[in-house]
């Protein structure tokens, strides 16, 4: 598998995308990106959501699975905090 970095070099991702997340009704967090129309996702928690975004922009600028699955080890969040992926795919949150 590619590093987030060769990964985002080979098929033009942004290393820094501004994502909009907002909390649902049903205690959901959804996730959308005014640089990447159409991009939506999803997901319970934060820590749920990093794999999700990273997973909604692999598959939006049509990186093979095979490649990898991680382009951004970080996630920043207004009032829940950071979440970052260690080496082991574990998501840390940092209030």
């Amino acid at each position: 598998m590619q590093s987030s970095e060769e990964i985002r070099a080979k098929y033009n991702i942004p290393e820094k995308l501004n994502i909009h997340v907002e909390l649902v009704k049903d205690g959901c967090f959804v996730l959308t990106c005014k640089e990447l129309p159409g991009l939506i996702t999803e997901a319970k928690d934060g820590k749920e959501l990093i794999h999700m975004f990273n997973d909604a922009v692999l598959t939006y600028y049509d990186v093979p699975k095979r490649v990898g699955d991680i382009v951004h080890q970080e996630m920043k969040i207004d009032g829940y905090g950071t979440f970052v992926l260690c080496e082991n795919n574990k998501v840390l949150q940092e209030v």
